[in-house]
């Protein structure tokens, strides 16, 4: 490989996969075919949200989920979190009490009755996020689970294109069903403390036809969801719509995705060694802090047995439901709290997908473009032309960077007009952060914070592949060792007892085969 194809390799997979971002995200999608079926035939969903603190908007996210355009004896939704003593709680409880007519519950994990009795398979390991689901997936309704994080808002019409994509229902006839569906992540910086309340936003009283954000006040008070912004709604989007369209490797955010229990169940009980102490489904990976994508690995790797009740001839892998956004409200965030996400998913990453991980900075920006103009100006066939000087070589670098400005600043604009979202359903009244804007953030203020994404991207990196393994996640404060399982410092492990496992033979063993597995590239989850 020359030295300046490693900075071609990543645009020209970009503008490939372009007509895929412009074609699906530039108009809402048709309604559901699955909702056109006998009533018998169509599938029940358990949706499964975990829930932890008060997030902004949380009441419209937590509530969108029982306003699915999806038929209601068919849609189970479970509402799970650690504690009765969790700040979004009453905002879960006012919610249920709203939706009486639905089927719906909350699940709290320290009243589970089966991590009271302590049998071997309901002992489960420190992920917080799998404890708070457990009781809810082992208790689901059907066959389809949906999980979806609190803070994430869909569209009506979600659950059933997750259906028709997961199924292979379509208008034309039958298609070949998936393992696994999911959604690509977009964050919306909303500026006020009106982003956290317990209550339905009153349309008379939001900002509906302005855009978040666009004072100087509000760009400089809370930068941190500028950046998740900006990053979310380009640089990832980017990238993740462009793995799952060649797909060629696993590229999964756990934000939102669909995929059947019968399938896990199978699996993880293939996949159990003699040592694990944790049950079949989500349980198994109850001491792993990536779940999702380990969850997605598995499905996209493993074959499903032809004994279950529902199969297939020949079953895809993933299958990104294209059109449809899980929509993140942001707000308040500072750039330390910014910077600490992405390190603390760097940190999981790097054990699970290391190949990727390592080889990640050069598909950013500022130094992929560098290795760009450094090619051109010293491989013999472009010298020649162009020149070798320091100067041509910053020119290029800088006419790279505009490039790169003008296409982020596109697909920014595409995944923040609000063009996919439904407004078809009557008085249905969207959030804030979910409508159609009337006036978009002006592009010196999206600049800022793409430029600042992007300075803090190597730093980032730097720090969190080689500045240690500790991680704090929902309040916890944990270690990854490579054997990509996670510890609890709660627990009085000393560092002479981490070495081991850090230097395992075993941890060793298995990141080796997520290497020559990952050779291709990907990314995984960005939280």
């Amino acid at each position: 490989m020359s030295r300046c194809e490693p900075c071609l390799l990543f645009p020209t997979t970009c503008l490939l996969t372009a007509p895929y971002r412009f074609r699906y995200y530039s108009s809402p999608p048709p309604r559901s075919t699955s909702n056109q079926l006998p009533h018998d035939e169509v599938p029940h969903v358990t949706i499964i949200r975990p829930c932890k603190g008060r997030e902004p908007y949380l009441y419209e996210c937590l509530a969108a989920s029982l306003e699915q355009d999806y038929p209601r004896d068919k849609l189970t939704v479970y509402f799970c979190i650690s504690s009765r003593d969790d700040p979004g709680c009453s905002t879960i409880e006012r919610v249920i009490a709203g939706h009486s007519q639905d089927d719906c519950q909350l699940l709290v994990e320290e009243e589970d009755p089966a991590l009271e009795a302590g049998t071997s398979d309901s002992r489960l390991g420190p992920n917080p996020k799998i404890r708070n689901m457990s009781r809810a997936y082992r208790e689901a309704r059907g066959d389809v689970v949906w999980i979806l994080d609190c803070n994430i808002w869909v569209g009506r019409g979600v659950c059933g294109r997750m259906v028709d994509r997961l199924c292979g229902y379509s208008q034309q006839g039958q298609r070949r069903p998936f393992k696994f569906v999911h959604h690509l992540p977009v964050a919306v910086d909303m500026p006020g403390k009106e982003a956290f309340h317990d209550q339905p936003t009153d349309p008379a009283h939001d900002t509906a036809d302005i855009a978040p954000g666009t004072t100087a006040r509000s760009t400089t008070q809370h930068f941190g969801g500028r950046l998740d912004e900006a990053f979310l709604s380009a640089a990832h989007a980017k990238m993740y719509v462009a793995i799952n369209t060649v797909a060629v490797a696993p590229c999964i955010c756990g934000k939102s995705s669909m995929f059947r229990r019968s399938h896990l169940n199978a699996l993880t009980n293939e996949d159990r060694s003699t040592e694990t102490r944790f049950g079949s489904g989500i349980d198994h990976f109850s001491e792993n802090i990536c779940e999702d994508h380990l969850i997605g690995d598995l499905l996209w790797k493993g074959k499903i047995p032809s004994t279950l009740p529902i199969s297939a001839k020949e079953w895809r892998n993933h299958g990104l439901v294209y059109g449809d956004l899980a929509l993140q409200p942001v707000s308040s965030m500072p750039i330390s709290s910014y910077m600490a996400r992405r390190v603390r998913w760097l940190r999981v990453r790097k054990f699970t997908v290391p190949v990727a991980t390592l080889v990640e900075p050069g598909t950013e920006s500022f130094l992929c473009s560098l290795i760009g103009a450094y090619g051109f100006t010293t491989l013999p066939a472009t010298r020649d032309y162009i020149g070798g000087s320091w100067r041509v070589m910053l020119g290029l670098w800088a006419l790279s960077i505009l490039g790169w400005v003008v296409v982020d600043w596109m697909v920014y604009l595409r995944l923040q007009s609000g063009k996919t979202v439904e407004t078809s359903f009557g008085n249905t009244t969207l959030p804030p952060f979910a409508r159609p804007l009337r006036q978009r953030r002006p592009f010196f203020i999206w600049l800022a914070s793409w430029l600042g994404r992007e300075t803090l991207t190597l730093p980032i990196w730097t720090w969190a592949t080689w500045g240690g393994v500790t991680v704090v996640w929902r309040d916890k404060k944990l270690w990854v060792g490579l054997d990509m399982k996670v510890h609890d410092y709660d627990r009085g492990v000393s560092e002479a007892q981490r070495q081991p496992l850090l230097s395992s033979n075993e941890g060793a063993a298995r990141v080796d085969g997520h290497m020559h597995a990952m050779a291709n590239g990907g990314k995984v989850r960005q939280d």
